[in-house]
């Protein structure tokens, strides 16, 4: 592993350790969590978890969620383990290591009542994969695409289980069309950098066996013309407040 640096979300109440190179969690986990509809006593499977950042802004907001984290990185699930410990976490938040190829058998299909994701930005055809393996592995899709990652998200769903996908914009096609089938009630919220400018990212919520249309949401600006967060933004970001 790594250098590693210690940092905060959620206006310091969530600290953590992560890697100085490669892959950094900013804004996009904490969206993630914020997006998941969850409630105490409910199971959330967090896939792709990284060093921790989603699930520990997921069990800051809601007190009594239980959270497992699935991640192939051993080095990244070591510092996760110690990020939930940092947090006081320990019984409420797991850190697992494993492949989507090969899941911990603790984690039974079809067992969560949540699951959320931040599946690898970049296509296997996508571009240069970074020369740091940690960034490379968070950031291109290798063995497993796109589909594949969907396939194994929807499994661990319960019936009428709700799926939360941050991916970018850009790829709303390809994640679309590997949820088709799959799930429904589908809702796509932009996040706009600035009013008027194009999304570079998406979340994508959907529930397994549930048949209702897709609907487009207005999505949230981020920023102001200035630069600031916009107040919902902040609210987020620095408040853990929830998306609804």
């Amino acid at each position: 592993m790594t250098d590693v640096s210690q940092d905060t979300l959620l206006d310091g109440r969530v600290t953590f350790y992560q890697p100085t190179e490669g892959y950094r969690a900013a804004i996009d986990p904490v969206f993630l969590a914020a997006a998941v509809p969850a409630t105490a006593g409910q199971m959330v499977l967090d896939v792709g978890s990284g060093v921790g950042a989603a699930s520990l802004c997921l069990a800051a907001r809601v007190a009594g969620v239980r959270i497992a984290g699935l991640e192939m990185q051993g080095g990244l699930v070591t510092l996760a383990r110690q990020n939930i410990a940092a947090n006081g976490l320990v019984g409420r938040v797991e850190a697992m290591i494993g492949t989507l190829q090969a899941p911990p058998p603790r984690l039974a299909p079809g067992s969560f009542h949540h699951v959320m994701t931040n599946p690898p930005y970049q296509s296997a055809d996508g571009g240069r994969a970074s020369p740091n393996p940690i960034k490379a592995a968070a950031n291109q899709e290798g063995e497993v695409d796109l589909p594949a990652w969907m396939r194994l998200a929807v499994n661990m769903l319960q019936p009428k289980g709700t799926l939360v996908v941050v991916h970018r914009a850009d790829r709303l096609d390809e994640l679309l069309a590997a949820l088709r089938g799959k799930v429904g009630e589908i809702t796509v919220f932009p996040l706009w950098p600035k009013a008027g400018r194009p999304a570079k990212r998406v979340l994508v919520r959907a529930r397994k066996g549930v048949a209702t249309p897709l609907a487009l949401l207005p999505g949230l600006v981020l920023h102001e013309d200035d630069g600031r967060y916009t107040p919902i933004a902040q609210a987020v970001l620095r408040d853990g407040a929830a998306l609804v």
